[in-house]
């Protein structure tokens, strides 16, 4: 259920979770204003780890369902 991404990736880049949802730009940072995918800034960088990506997708299967 996770995007084909490498195993050793752990934080994301926000064109990173764009590419793995197909979801424009103004879309990922709604979803991390919202609470809907955490995230982190790591200086000017905002980071979104892996787990958060693959729980906001399990979620969005089980509301589908």
């Amino acid at each position: 259920m996770s995007p084909s991404l490498p195993p050793e990736y752990k934080a994301l880049t926000v064109p990173e979770v764009m590419a793995a949802l197909r979801y424009s730009r103004f879309k990922v940072y709604d979803l991390i204003r919202s609470g809907a995918l955490p995230s982190y800034t790591e200086g000017r960088a905002r980071r979104i780890p892996a787990e958060s990506l693959r729980t906001y997708m399990s979620n969005k299967l089980k509301e589908a369902a």
